[in-house]
């Protein structure tokens, strides 16, 4: 089918589905504009070549109007989605501005400084919010094994309650598989578990007593582990554990105060500047 036939078919079909607004053609065009979506648009030309052949007046009329409006929502679409994208980005460049302002002022005028008595008057005062969900205790724990020269003065010195077999087990810790002798220190039973392997399989209601001495002994060598404090589900965390919490907790406070009183302090010298005014309707 030549050129001209074809532009005689598009003109039958553009009569045909002008009404929907889709493409307008002029019959003194010989590149005719089929189509416009934006700045986009859609000759004669550019589907010509895809035309298939042979074909009859109604198939060709069926086929341009098809590939027309196909086109045509996909530039919609892909305008749609332009759109949405550079919004995006508008909107991500503004926060990133915003955010990058306020935290150079965060670190320029929040005082960092948290005191023991800041601690203290935040714990007192919130102490409901710092129940526990998990055991922790207070402990000492030994691992030496089978190849050690003297079991019994490690095992002595362990179970002293005096402070200078305490020191002198922890000079000769080097000796010891493992170790650890600060029994002031709160920890989650869960990480005890998980440094002492055979607890895995022992009964919580048997080891969390106190004060308990375990003692176990496998292929590897003796285990002692000799518990002080239990703290349970649901009591109040010892204020040495939860003050790393307490002081983040204070600082993200200021941090927001710091933030509003920065927000506050803008918005007034705008309305006292004229640079910031509100209209409403009376």
């Amino acid at each position: 089918m030549k050129i001209k036939t074809y532009i005689s078919l598009l003109l039958i079909g553009t009569l045909a589905i002008s009404s929907c607004g889709y493409f307008t053609l002029k019959e003194s065009q010989s590149n005719p504009l089929l189509a416009r979506v934006y700045e986009d648009n859609l000759y004669l030309n550019d589907i010509k070549s895809i035309i298939p052949k042979p074909i009859s007046k109604e198939d060709s009329l069926v086929f341009v109007n098809n590939y027309v409006n196909s086109w045509a929502r996909q530039k919609l679409l892909l305008k749609k989605e332009k759109l949405a994208f550079e919004k995006l980005v508008t909107q991500y460049k503004e926060d990133l501005f915003i955010n990058k302002y306020k935290e150079a002022v965060v670190e320029q005028y929040l005082d960092t400084i948290v005191t023991k008595d800041n601690i203290a008057e935040f714990y007192t005062n919130n102490q409901d919010n710092f129940r526990l969900n998990e055991v922790l205790v207070q402990l000492k724990y030994i691992q030496f094994g089978n190849d050690i020269l003297n079991p019994k003065e490690f095992i002595k010195m362990f179970k002293s309650d005096k402070k200078e077999d305490l020191e002198a087990l922890d000079d000769l810790s080097l000796q010891l598989k493992s170790a650890s002798l600060n029994d002031s220190i709160w920890i989650r039973y869960s990480d005890v578990v998980a440094k002492i392997p055979f607890l895995k399989f022992e009964d919580p209601n048997i080891i969390l007593k106190k004060p308990n001495i375990i003692e176990k002994k496998d292929s590897l060598g003796l285990y002692l582990v000799a518990i002080k404090n239990i703290l349970r589900r649901n009591e109040i965390a010892p204020i040495s554990y939860i003050a790393p919490t307490i002081k983040e907790i204070i600082l993200h406070k200021r941090e927001l105060s710091l933030i509003k009183t920065l927000e506050e302090t803008l918005t007034k010298d705008a309305i006292k500047n004229k640079e910031f005014e509100i209209f409403t309707e009376n």
